[in-house]
């Protein structure tokens, strides 16, 4: 086996690391010192001429080059990282992924004395409080290092680091688990843990927090089938009674009768406000579930389990729950943050390739709020993630796509829970959705997937962001073409612009009476209110088949 230590500059990676190996006789491989014997500079040198990126391109080499994890039963190989090797997503997976990943953790304090007698020189902890720049890298990469298998924290000592150490590697094995947790962050809307293989563990481990006495299972009969029974099996475990209410599938599980058929379920069980709900299903299931949390017994705790493409990606994170009416798409809701977030991307398996492909329209409504490592990742491998094809998912890139998009709107909520922070805030994450929610609400919330509306939404946003010179030609090119190569929004819709534009007035996104349009720009997005109605029109129209009159 290999175990992998990771950790702040000055935690002890080398030290113990090197400890560790002559106990087990094992080979001891520093990351760093590799970078620096292939590249023949030395870390600062190598900061100071080519920049950090240049550096971590490095060390995704160096990460790469370690292979697939030794299977061997005692200890192999202990590898050292640098400090921010794990904030790299493909370097989280291969690190952690078949490895003990050991977190040594210690008070910024302490890695500030222990920096001061070091030789080496930290290029990012060099500043003039190097107290305050631990502590603000800490603070950035805490999501990232809490994912490792075990967590030291508090020892001084080294032979009592590589003595706990050894305790936990013992106890490591004897549970013979292999899921892979790649972030586990507290925040202010919920705990989030993504991996893959984790969603039984962490389900238990959250209802165990929230001193659960039932666990009340909320899902749909499609997530049922494909993954909701073998997990209610796995989560049962724990000795909890389990009780499951099924809504609707699909947007059908949105209306305000589904709410009222589930909740009187909830009644007869006496599921009272001490007992979550764990949400297990797409993002109309979310929403739904999320609503009827929110107001059964004016709000009980909400455990989402996420099953689909979107849901892990857009739909699960951020509070917002709703139902739909005649008029429009969630215009009925309430925020209600959840007590976790658990997005297991092995729950994705069995997906269909429809709805793959369609949450890619979220993912690159997601790049072109400025995420360039996510546009790369997209039009490098966005077909072979949409296809489903298992050599992509064991690469990671599925759950790079995953973090990359989750973490990216969760750090836009956090500064805006309740979409009120004006042109910067969470209204930026409405990039497509005007004439996307319009297209979806003309297709009687049925015929198009939520991902397919937006991407439509999206060819949108960059004809009319053209037309008024605010986004560039190049950029609105590199979107399209992005949509094109997915396969998605190419086919034009045969609904009538009346009915579509009559969805659009009943949009929630205005202020002051005029629509705020979420536009692109050459590196992320604008948004406007004076967009002139001829421009809507004719963007709207670019929609849809010609003659069209429904």
């Amino acid at each position: 086996m290999d175990i992998v230590l990771v950790g702040l500059p000055g935690s002890g990676k080398s030290v113990v690391g090197k400890r560790l190996a002559a106990r087990h006789g094992a080979t001891f491989i520093d990351l760093d010192e590799q970078i620096e014997q292939r590249d023949g500079r030395p870390i600062p040198t190598i900061f100071a001429e080519d920049g950090e990126a240049a550096f971590r391109a490095l060390e995704r080499h160096a990460v790469a080059d370690l292979g697939p994890p030794d299977s061997a039963d005692g200890v192999a190989r202990i590898v050292a990282t640098g400090g921010g090797a794990v904030v790299d997503p493909r370097n989280r997976w291969a690190l952690y992924r078949g490895r003990m990943s050991v977190w040594l953790d210690s008070r910024p304090e302490v890695l500030a004395q222990r920096l001061r007698r070091s030789v080496h020189v930290r290029p990012l902890v060099t500043a003039r409080d190097p107290i305050g720049a631990i502590r603000d890298l800490g603070a950035r990469r805490e999501r990232f290092y809490a994912a490792a298998s075990v967590r030291i924290g508090g020892v001084a000592e080294v032979a009592t680091v590589v003595d706990a150490v050894e305790a936990k590697r013992r106890a490591w094995v004897a549970t013979g688990s292999r899921a892979t947790t790649l972030v586990r962050a507290s925040t202010p809307l919920g705990r989030i843990v993504i991996g893959s293989g984790i969603a039984a563990d962490e389900i238990r481990a959250a209802l165990d927090r929230l001193e659960a006495r039932r666990t009340i299972v909320v899902s749909e009969p499609g997530a049922w089938t494909a993954v909701g029974q073998s997990l209610a099996e796995a989560i049962a475990t724990d000795g909890r009674p389990l009780e499951t209410v099924l809504l609707p599938q699909g947007e059908a599980a949105k209306r305000l009768s589904a709410i009222e058929a589930a909740a009187s379920e909830l009644a007869r069980l006496r599921v009272g406000r001490d007992e979550p709900i764990v949400a297990l299903g797409g993002g109309a299931l979310g929403d739904a579930a999320g609503f009827l949390a929110a107001t059964y017994l004016r709000g009980i705790d909400l455990i989402h389990v996420p099953t689909t493409l979107v849901a892990q990606i857009d739909s699960s994170i951020g509070g917002k729950t709703a139902v739909d009416l005649p008029e429009g798409k969630n215009l009925v809701g309430a925020f209600h943050q959840p007590a976790a977030i658990v997005t297991d991307v092995d729950l994705l398996a069995t997906l269909p390739e429809r709805e793959r492909r369609a949450a890619l329209g979220e993912a690159v409504k997601m790049a072109a709020l400025g995420d360039e490592r996510l546009f790369e990742l997209l039009e490098w491998h966005g077909d072979e993630i949409a296809r489903g094809d298992v050599a992509s998912a064991e690469r990671g890139e599925v759950a790079e796509l995953v973090e990359r998009c989750a973490l990216a709107k969760l750090d836009v909520v956090i500064g805006d829970e309740r979409e009120r922070g004006g042109r910067t805030g969470r209204v930026v994450l409405n990039l497509g959705h005007s004439l996307g929610h319009a297209v979806e609400a003309a297709a009687g919330f049925g015929e198009l997937l939520h991902g397919e509306a937006v991407a439509y939404g999206l060819r949108a946003a960059c004809r009319i962001g053209t037309a008024i010179d605010v986004t560039p030609a190049r950029r609105a090119e590199r979107i399209t073409t992005l949509l094109d190569t997915l396969g998605l929004a190419r086919e034009p819709l045969p609904y009538g612009l009346e009915d579509v534009l009559t969805h659009l007035g009943a949009d929630k996104k205005h202020a002051a009476g005029r629509l705020r349009w979420v536009l692109p720009t050459a590196d992320g997005v604008e948004v406007r209110t004076d967009v002139p109605d001829d421009v809507v029109a004719d963007a709207a129209g670019s929609l849809l088949a010609a003659g069209t009159t429904r």
